[in-house]
């Protein structure tokens, strides 16, 4: 751990930051790979719309990532944004699905974002307390996740607002409920 961290912030609460960010930077990692993945691999009537949207969100995602990886590095830390970081950091599963249909990925991403988005609320309430520079970065990250997952969600809501995968618990699950659906 350095010496310095950024003014006003103790190097303990620098350090306590820079390891909030940390995760965020592994799950950022994770969801563009997820996201390319899914541009990858969809499939069917809905592949060039849902293959155009996603990528947007891959770069985007990216560059979350490069903020907090260089947030973590003002904070006087150092990022580690390896595969085994990720490995290390995930507190979920491993993406499931493969080459499949458009509602079926979508369905499986949407959770994808649930669990990413909650994390970063929790994340945000944790690094307020300390370091409103950081939180004001994670507010606005979260805000356009939050718009992403509107996107996705639009492909599988139905006109009386329920979701093809409601109560799905897994992405495999709300991949087989998108089909069925």
């Amino acid at each position: 751990m350095s010496e310095f961290t950024v003014p006003g912030l103790s190097s303990a609460d620098g350090s306590s930051v820079a390891d909030i960010l940390q995760e965020r930077l592994s799950a950022y990692n994770d969801l563009h790979l997820t996201l390319k993945h899914v541009h990858w691999n969809v499939v069917g009537p809905n592949f060039i719309g849902v293959h155009e949207m996603i990528d947007p969100q891959v770069e985007l995602v990216r560059g979350y990532a490069d903020d907090v990886a260089e947030r973590i590095a003002a904070l006087g830390n150092s990022p580690k944004g390896t595969a085994g970081a990720i490995e290390r950091d995930r507190t979920w599963d491993d993406y499931s699905v493969g080459r499949d249909d458009a509602r079926a990925h979508l369905a499986a991403l949407d959770l994808v974002y649930t669990g990413v988005i909650t994390d970063s609320r929790t994340a945000i309430d944790s690094v307020g307390k300390i370091d409103p520079i950081t939180e004001d970065m994670l507010i606005g990250q979260t805000a356009q996740l939050e718009k992403f997952q509107w996107f996705v969600r639009a492909h599988l809501e139905n006109s009386g607002g329920s979701l093809v995968h409601e109560g799905a618990s897994t992405e495999q699950d709300a991949a087989n409920e998108a089909r069925q659906n």
